[in-house]
């Protein structure tokens, strides 16, 4: 085929020609070379339309049938495309299709088998690589982990201890995912890292700790400053409606009620009008309630145990043990 001839579907075999805008669809422009020389294509033309601009090479042998900048499906395809048949999406780019995540610009992560050849491409794909493919891989489209694998890959990928602990505690609450398909997971397929950590943050969610917010608030105020256990998630009538208050002290002595606010603003005109109810039933009930964000707690808890505490001796609790020091205060 000379090199400036443009290459048409009739190009293609009579019995594959049906087939060929569902690929290109399915894949979202993304084709590999093998795929290209099945339709048709001679290795020539190939180059003669990379060199002409109609098409771009994204990876290696891994091609978009177009110019411009790469959507994001076409971005997961050309990953997938790039990692070989038994590829899926895991880690972030798998939490971000299962929308347990917001999607993020980085590179897409995939996750082969170990004989496979694919190889880390800054920018573009992230690949990593398990022995256990036929267990964690989801039916789903385009494929990927299940969410419970997702979880534990994610978990495991952390930088710390505390910081796999939170990643389970937020996900898993924030998934759905039941605690018992979780443990099934850690105890079918043992993660090589933070496995003690994984299983303590599902017993945190088991126990009732919705966000890792409120893994920071049991851990680094309440324990390490010495004050009472607060009762998780519970329930209260607002507007004959039952919602859920995040930390309470009734059965320390004290009707004080903490809430945990893990969103920078309210986004939702619906959430803030059902936050500023609940607030309104609180007073109107007598109780105290203080709220508490992300940045208090994590980076001030000293102050913030020292206002809780405040409230709460107020409110009529009354320390049973010596009080315990925290490094940080003194």
């Amino acid at each position: 085929m000379p090199l400036h001839r443009r290459w048409s579907e009739e190009d293609i075999p009579a019995e594959q020609r049906p087939s060929w805008p569902v690929l290109i669809q399915e894949q979202h422009g993304i084709v590999t070379r093998a795929q290209l020389l099945a339709y048709g294509h001679s290795k020539a033309a190939i180059v003669a339309n990379l060199e002409a601009g109609r098409w771009q090479r994204v990876l290696p042998r891994v091609y978009a049938t177009f110019t411009g900048l790469l959507p994001r499906q076409a971005r997961i395809h050309a990953a997938l495309r790039y990692g070989g048949g038994h590829a899926v999406l895991s880690h972030r780019t798998a939490a971000e299709e299962w929308r347990l995540l917001p999607v993020e610009e980085g590179p897409i992560e995939i996750t082969v088998p170990y004989s496979s050849s694919a190889i880390s491409q800054p920018s573009l794909v992230k690949v990593h690589r398990s022995r256990a493919l036929p267990h964690s891989a989801a039916e789903a489209w385009p494929p990927r982990t299940k969410p419970t694998d997702t979880i534990v890959d994610l978990a495991v990928s952390q930088a710390s201890a505390r910081d796999a602990v939170n990643v389970v505690v937020d996900l898993v609450s924030r998934s759905k995912v039941p605690v018992s398909a979780m443990r099934d997971c850690v105890s079918s397929r043992p993660p090589f890292r933070f496995r003690a950590e994984i299983q303590r943050g599902l017993e945190l969610v088991a126990g009732g700790l919705m966000s890792a917010l409120e893994v920071e608030f049991k851990e680094q105020v309440e324990e390490r400053h010495g004050l009472p256990p607060g009762d998780r998630q519970t329930a209260v009538k607002v507007d004959g409606k039952t919602l859920w208050e995040d930390v309470t002290y009734d059965s320390r002595g004290a009707a004080l009620t903490v809430r945990l606010d893990g969103r920078a603003t309210h986004a939702m005109a619906a959430v803030a009008f059902r936050d500023r109810r609940r607030d309104n039933a609180a007073e109107l009930a007598g109780r105290a309630r203080l709220v508490y964000g992300w940045r208090d707690v994590r980076n001030s808890p000293c102050q913030v145990a020292a206002e809780v505490r405040t409230v709460l001796m107020r409110e009529g609790w009354r320390p049973t043990a010596e009080r315990i020091s925290c490094p940080r205060c003194s």
